[in-house]
């Protein structure tokens, strides 16, 4: 029976997501601030705050991505993975992190399975949130995927991958989609991204990101901020968690710095320009970016 392995365990509690924390902080101590969507948190507390977000929504996650993208994620994370084209060099090791609910995942293995017959690819979904993963786990055991060695579920942090079982230059494929947003140190996901990758794997992205025609821009702007956050309170009942996908997006670094980001810690990417680093997905709502260890 498939079971998640838990590299670190949450003591979280969801309805203190929103909770202000700075008196756990001395004002002598200075500590590192980071965003937590329009807020600023010390850098130790965002993690907590997060997971608090996503123990919330766990279990309408497609809500929360069918209110932010007006539905278009599934066919944005369908041109992820074709872009990707699992299984045409034959069966590769694969790791999904921040793919709790399995949704990249699945995609992998079908997309092998059907355009290369290939039964042999694997992948190793890695969240830091158990419930997220939970709901994964359920959703798989519909597939004929489930109870097979091709997919599993590990409970650990993108920024510290647990180095005796996620070890240095193992899988041929690292994907992260609408995650990389939400942790604490994006150069920390990076770097352990090109660690567990093997020379030659390929680290692929994606994420929501800038909108560069002014026009589209000022209406996904509008949708934004009144809509989402709207649709949040009507369907979920959490108008907060709505609130902060938002905010987190705006966030986001835009395509060249993002870009920049990944060469830093050793990627090899194509140019500064669409079609290059990176590939906009409906004018740059979303966005894949790409790299390759050298």
């Amino acid at each position: 029976m498939q079971t998640i392995s838990r590299n670190v365990r949450s003591s979280w509690n969801p309805r203190c997501v929103f909770r202000t924390l700075s008196s756990q902080s001395s004002p002598e101590s200075n500590p590192k601030m980071t965003s937590f969507g329009f807020k600023d948190v010390p850098e130790d507390q965002k993690e907590h705050l997060v997971k608090g977000v996503f123990d919330s929504v766990a279990s309408k996650y497609d809500l929360m991505n069918d209110a932010s993208s007006l539905g278009v994620h599934r066919l944005w994370k369908d041109e992820f993975v074709a872009s990707l084209r699992p299984g045409k060099k034959g069966p590769i090791k694969c790791i999904d992190v921040a793919g709790g609910t399995g949704d990249i995942a699945r995609r992998i293995l079908d997309y092998a399975r059907e355009n290369f017959s290939d039964r042999e690819t694997t992948i190793e979904v890695v969240d830091i949130n158990g419930q997220m993963l939970q709901e994964g786990l359920r959703r798989f055991k519909k597939t004929m995927y489930y109870n097979t060695p091709q997919v599993s579920f590990h409970e650990a942090n993108a920024q510290e991958l647990p180095v005796p079982q996620f070890k240095d230059n193992s899988y041929d494929l690292y994907t992260i989609a609408f995650g990389i947003r939400n942790c604490t140190s994006i150069p920390s996901v990076l770097r352990e991204a090109y660690r567990v990758l093997k020379p030659g794997g390929t680290f692929a992205c994606l994420e929501f990101s800038r909108v560069n025609n002014s026009l589209l821009s000022t209406l996904y702007d509008q949708y934004s901020f009144s809509i989402i956050p709207l649709l949040g309170t009507i369907l979920a009942g959490d108008r907060d968690s709505y609130q902060y996908l938002v905010e987190s997006i705006r966030k986001f670094p835009p395509q060249p710095e993002f870009a920049q980001m990944i060469r830093d810690v050793g990627f090899e990417t194509g140019v500064d320009a669409d079609g290059g680093a990176w590939t906009n997905l409906w004018g740059g709502v979303a966005c894949i970016h790409t790299g390759v260890k050298i």
